[in-house]
C-alpha cells in the first residue's frame, strides 16, 4: 500500500533539509580545517623563535651555565612542530567559534542570539586571560620555586618535551578555570542555581578553588594558589554577570522562596 502524498513530500523535505544540514557542516568543518592550516604554515617559519619564548619564563630561571636538553632524537624537529600546530589551533579559536555559532545560529530565537553572542565573545576573552595569566605571572613565580629547591649538586636540566607538555597542560588548566564566569551565567541562565544560591555558597567555592588547583597545578602552594585566588575572583565577577545578562532570575527565586514558605506551613500543618 502507498503511502499517502502528503507524507512523501514530508520525507522527502526532512532528506533534503538534512542533506543541506550536512553539506553546511562540511563547509563550515572545511573553513575551520582551512583556517587551522593557514595559522601553521604562516607560523611555521617561525617555530623556533615560538619555542624559545614559550620556553623563556623558565630559562630565566634556570643556573647559569644549565640549559634545556632534547633526550630523544627526534625531539628537536617535532617539539616545536607540535607547538606550532597547537598554537595554531590556539589562535584560530575565534574563528573555529564564529563557524560553529554560525551553523546553530538559524536554530535560535533572536533572544537567544542576543545571549549567546556576548558570552560566546567573553568566553574566548577569558580563555586568552587565563593562558597570558599562567605565563606572564603563574610560569617566573613557579620556576624561581623550582629552581631554588633545587638538592645541593643537583643542576636542573629539563628536556624540552616534557617541559612542552608541563606548559600546554598548564595553559588549558588555566585557560579553562578563567571561564568560570560563563560557566556561571550558564546554570543560572539554565535555572539550575539563581545568584543568591551562589552566594550562600561562597565559603564552599572558595575552599573549592583551592582544592581545584591542587589538582590542576604542580605540587607547590604558589601555583596552586596563584590558580585559586583569580578562580574565586572570577567566580563573583560571574554572580555579577548572572544578574545583568539574566533579567529573569528574580522571578525564578521569588518562585523558590514561595514554595520553601509553603513546604514549611505544609511540615507545620
Amino acid at each position: 500500500m502507498k503511502s499517502p502524498p502528503d507524507t512523501n513530500e514530508a520525507e522527502t523535505h526532512s532528506e533534503g533539509t538534512l542533506i543541506s544540514h550536512l553539506l553546511e557542516l562540511r563547509g563550515r568543518l572545511m573553513k575551520i580545517v582551512v583556517s587551522v592550516l593557514v595559522m601553521f604554515v604562516c607560523l611555521a617559519p617561525f617555530s623556533e623563535n615560538l619555542f624559545s619564548l614559550v620556553a623563556l619564563p623558565l630559562m630565566e630561571k634556570l643556573p647559569e651555565g644549565a640549559t634545556m636538553i632534547a633526550t630523544q632524537v627526534a625531539s628537536p624537529f617535532l617539539t616545536p612542530f607540535k607547538l606550532t600546530f597547537l598554537l595554531a589551533i590556539f589562535l584560530a579559536i575565534p574563528v573555529i567559534l564564529y563557524q560553529i555559532w554560525a551553523f546553530v545560529a538559524p536554530g535560535l530565537y533572536q533572544q537567544e542570539k542576543r545571549f549567546v553572542l556576548p558570552l560566546l565573545a567573553s568566553s574566548i576573552l577569558l580563555f586568552y586571560s587565563g593562558v597570558a595569566f599562567a605565563y606572564y605571572i603563574v610560569f617566573p613565580l613557579m620556576f624561581s620555586f623550582f629552581t631554588a629547591v633545587a638538592p645541593v649538586g643537583v643542576t636542573v636540566m629539563t628536556d624540552i618535551t616534557s617541559y612542552l607538555d608541563f606548559v600546554l597542560t598548564l595553559f588549558f588548566a588555566f585557560g579553562i578555570a578563567f571561564e568560570v564566569p560563563v560557566a556561571t551565567v550558564l546554570l543560572v541562565r539554565s535555572g539550575i542555581v539563581t545568584p543568591s544560591d551562589l552566594t550562600e555558597k561562597r565559603a564552599y567555592i572558595f575552599l573549592g578553588c583551592f582544592v581545584v588547583g591542587m589538582l590542576l597545578t604542580p605540587p607547590d602552594v604558589i601555583s596552586q594558589t596563584l590558580l585559586a585566588l583569580p578562580v574565586y575572583c572570577l567566580y563573583e565577577i560571574g554572580i555579577i554577570m548572572a544578574r545583568v545578562m539574566v533579567p529573569g532570575y528574580k522571578e525564578v527565586e521569588a518562585q523558590r522562596k514561595q514554595a520553601a514558605e509553603e513546604d514549611a506551613e505544609a511540615e507545620k500543618a
